[in-house]
């Protein structure tokens, strides 16, 4: 059987080899698509912290957050475009820019960007094993309340330990089933995955539409939108934009950004796209449309039918009580609620198998291109990354055992907005670096200016709202980043000799410019850096609670 030929074919040769340390050039923009498909599930981990924490602003904080991660998914998919022969994430893309600039800002920002993604494993295997509990045996069960624990991580956040329990279990079975689904390569995760992502969508969908449609979507559930008080006597009332009220806004837009931002995730995959140059723009833009759908429409109608008191009972704040939530939302009976709470699990699921693609093909670009150990490079037969698959396996069973889930996250999105931050600017860099590049999408000027602007909004985010979900939060994201300063040491300097890999280098030259030290940005870039190190300080004093 053949084919015809196509402009993406000149670029088969790069990475079609199987099991020889590449990836292969398998699928197209409707696989991505589907491949980032379990982004919207993501509503499912924190829309009810935020809302229990926020109160009734929260589902404009959904809008606007998703609005701009729309907005910034413009600025990664000219980037992207600039590379086809690399995978993994806007975050390997905006590091071939900084690069010229900083050895350890390159380094910083891909292991920011895994940071982010990678406990998307854990948090969704502990909320799906949550569902599976509570489904088979009731929230009050022995089984569900028995815990063994490890360590306490006082130090860490007040109340952190390490512990095994039926969820730490069960959820760990989850991601060794997700695993050995995704071992056999991208075409075939990508298969799967448009059959889970069908079964996905469509009940999200029925809950953002389905309470509009009859009406139970109230607007004293919506309004007046003032944050979330509590008087002397521990009653809610209606809070007042002061600091505080302020605070807790910026808070819910910090946390928030954690999954609306999370469809770049569809150009992870530009160097295993058949065509890349058409590939790319398309796969992100469509991930974007339903992302805004998805997140417009479910908040809404969440916070419209439960309304603040709903929203402040037991399991919304933790995400265990979500899905049961919201199958009561579209009535039905019984039988009904039942398919919801399974198709409501299964998007579960299909979040953490798109996170581990993504976040396993981040190590492994980020191995190839000489920021981090080299055995992460390694891919099996199928052209699966499945050193990198093995790592996040192993970093996110540790995480299963955190008691606190929310802090996990927290942490993680400080992660994001870092990598957020360096990204957005990197777009503008390779402007001025890499002028004269084939660019197969070229985003609008205006673009870029929108997308600088809105990574100094995140550094405001950052600094703001990061302790509104633990104290600890912004510090222990701190020692998190840091552990990338021996990692990339120990990789350059020890294992490369202080030479980066000649595959880093050669990728540049698709890029345009090939001489790192060649600066045309000048001291711009760090002037940017200063700049956002300042904004975060400047928030964390003015923001408080």
């Amino acid at each position: 059987m053949h084919r015809k030929a196509n402009k993406g074919d000149k670029w088969m040769s790069a990475t079609n080899e199987s099991g020889s340390g590449s990836l292969q050039r398998a699928i197209g923009w409707k696989d991505a698509f589907w491949m980032a498909s379990g982004v919207p599930a993501l509503v499912l981990f924190s829309i009810g912290g935020i809302a229990a924490t926020i109160g009734n602003p929260s589902w404009v904080i959904w809008m606007l957050s998703v609005t701009f991660g729309f907005l910034q998914a413009f600025v990664y998919a000219e980037i992207a475009g600039l590379f086809p022969n690399k995978s993994g994430g806007a975050s390997i893309y905006g590091a071939a820019a900084w690069v010229r600039y900083s050895k350890i800002i390159a380094p910083l920002s891909v292991w920011c960007n895994w940071l982010a993604w990678t406990p998307v494993l854990a948090i969704g295997g502990g909320l799906a094993a949550g569902y599976v509990l509570t489904s088979f045996f009731g929230a009050e069960s022995a089984i569900n309340s028995w815990e063994i624990t490890l360590v306490g991580l006082d130090f860490l956040n007040e109340g952190l330990t390490l512990r095994i329990n039926a969820v730490s279990i069960v959820g760990s079975a989850i991601l060794l089933c997700v695993f050995i689904a995704q071992h056999k390569g991208i075409s075939a995760a990508a298969k799967l995955q448009t059959i889970i992502g069908l079964a996905v969508l469509i009940p999200l969908l029925i809950v953002g539409i389905v309470p509009l449609l009859t009406g139970d979507v109230l607007s004293e559930n919506l309004l007046p939108l003032v944050p979330l008080a509590y008087d002397d006597a521990g009653n809610v009332v209606d809070g007042t934009w002061n600091i505080e009220g302020t605070t807790l806004f910026l808070g819910g837009l910090f946390i928030a950004a954690w999954s609306a931002y999370a469809f770049e995730t569809a150009i992870c995959y530009t160097s295993e796209f058949r065509d890349p140059q058409r590939d790319t723009v398309r796969a992100i833009i469509a991930a974007g449309v339903i992302c805004v759908v998805v997140y417009t429409l479910v908040p809404l109608s969440f916070q419209g039918v439960l309304g603040v008191e709903g929203m402040l009972q037991p399991g919304i704040v933790d995400g265990s009580a979500v899905a049961g939530a919201m199958a009561g939302m579209v009535g039905g009976g019984s039988i009904i609620a039942k398919i919801m709470v399974v198709m409501l699990f299964l998007a579960l699921v299909l979040a953490i198998m798109t996170s581990m693609a993504g976040s396993s093909r981040t190590l492994y670009q980020g191995s190839v291109d000489g920021w981090l150990p080299k055995f992460l490079s390694r891919t099996n037969d199928h052209g699966a990354p499945v050193a990198g698959m093995w790592s996040d396996l192993g970093f996110n069973l540790i995480l299963l055992l955190m008691s606190d889930y929310l802090f996990v996250l927290a942490v993680s999105n400080c992660c994001y907005l870092v990598f957020n931050f360096l990204n957005l600017h990197s777009g503008w860099i390779h402007r001025i670096d890499n002028a004269h590049a084939n660019r197969p999408w070229k985003a609008p000027t205006i673009m870029l200016w929108i997308g600088g602007t809105l990574a100094f909004v995140n550094a405001t985010l950052l600094g703001a709202g990061a302790n509104v979900w633990g104290e600890g939060t912004l510090r222990s994201a701190m020692i998190a980043i840091a552990l990338i300063l021996p990692v990339f040491w120990y990789r350059h300097y020890i294992t490369d000799k202080g030479k980066f890999p000649a595959k880093m280098l050669d990728d540049l030259s698709v890029g345009g410019n090939t001489d790192l030290s060649q600066r045309k940005a000048g001291m711009l870039p760090y002037i940017t850096l200063a700049a956002g190190v300042v904004v975060v300080i400047i928030a964390n004093q003015v923001f408080h609670l």
